[in-house]
């Protein structure tokens, strides 16, 4: 599949405000860079893993280290199965402990929160890892693991009949989107699913995997996870890109911040048109002046609207 000729140009910033669009497309740039970022980390304010505390249970779904699943459990009846999706561009120097806070937080707030690592080393590893972390959940049954990582086979899971929600922020928001979206890979990709999560939150996701490279976000992290640039690999774009496997499959909903210096709002803003023009569009909550890691800070003005997102997904499954 060719690279779209009419794909909107990366919206140009001046400081860390987002622009104001016209229409519904996103404003033009300068040159064919994205705005200058500080590196990919979070900021020190935020934050981290080893401020959180430790898993109440981490289950092993294949050999290697990084194919674990950290639980964390609620004080009462789960309301749902959350499997949280960390970001960090898809670069091994993020793991799932930048998600730790926010996991307690959900944990804290009636969910069973599920936190899956991944090998984050580029294509199709990440996509292999993710596919069966959820696949496992979904199934209902922990694979045999590494018993020194704990629980590794169960009979009756805690969160067996729990509806399940997949919540991706950034890059881990790309592969909430992706995930939900297998049932449209080809029939024989390894990847090929008729298996669905009940519901997506994406928050701040890299939902549009072409423009991400178009726009050479996360200092080109798109073809550094993909082996190349969209233009020179389309076939590997199509079947990874939530953007060309649509329509959506499930409830979805976009949270993203207007202010957003990592990744642009106006992503989401042409994820949702895209989506329209092909079957149900998502809901999109834009954050006035809210930026990339306030969506996964518990502590922020946006944790009242993340919240509320789920409970209206919960509303729509019944």
């Amino acid at each position: 599949m060719a690279v779209d000729p009419t794909m909107p140009a990366a919206p140009a910033r001046s400081g860390d405000t987002a622009p104001a669009r016209s229409g519904d497309t996103a404003p033009a740039r300068s040159g064919d860079t994205a705005p200058a970022r500080s590196g990919d980390t979070a900021p020190a304010a935020l934050p981290t893993g080893g401020e959180a505390p430790r898993p109440d249970r981490t289950l092993a779904y294949g050999p290697h280290p990084d194919q674990v699943i950290d639980l964390r459990r609620p004080t009462g009846p789960p309301r749902a199965l959350l499997v949280l999706l960390h970001g960090g561009f898809w670069r091994p120097a993020i793991d799932r402990t930048h998600a730790a806070p926010l996991a307690t937080a959900l944990a804290g707030a009636g969910y069973l929160v599920a936190v899956p690592e991944y090998r984050r080393t580029g294509f199709p590893e990440i996509f292999d890892d993710v596919a069966a972390a959820i696949d496992l959940l979904a199934a209902g049954e922990p694979a045999a693991g590494d018993p020194a990582v704990g629980d590794s086979a169960v009979g009756d899971p805690e969160w067996a009949g729990l509806p399940v929600v997949l919540v991706g922020h950034s890059a881990g928001g790309h592969l909430a989107l992706w995930t939900a979206a297998r049932p449209h890979l080809p029939a024989d990709s390894p990847w090929h699913t008729d298996r669905t999560p009940d519901a997506v939150l994406a928050l701040a996701g890299c939902s549009c995997l072409t423009l991400c490279d178009e726009w050479k976000l996360g200092e080109d992290a798109t073809a550094a996870m993909m082996g190349g640039r969209a233009a020179e690999l389309p076939a590997r774009y199509a079947l990874a890109d939530p953007a060309q496997l649509l329509p959506l499959t499930v409830p979805t909903t976009l949270i993203h911040g207007t202010d957003d210096e990592r990744v642009p709002v106006e992503l989401s803003r042409v994820f949702t048109d895209r989506a329209r023009a092909t079957g149900p569009a998502p809901a999109l909550i834009e954050l006035p002046g809210a930026s990339h890691f306030t969506l996964i800070d518990p502590l922020s003005p946006a944790w009242p609207a993340l919240l509320a997102a789920l409970d209206g997904l919960r509303e729509q499954l019944g």
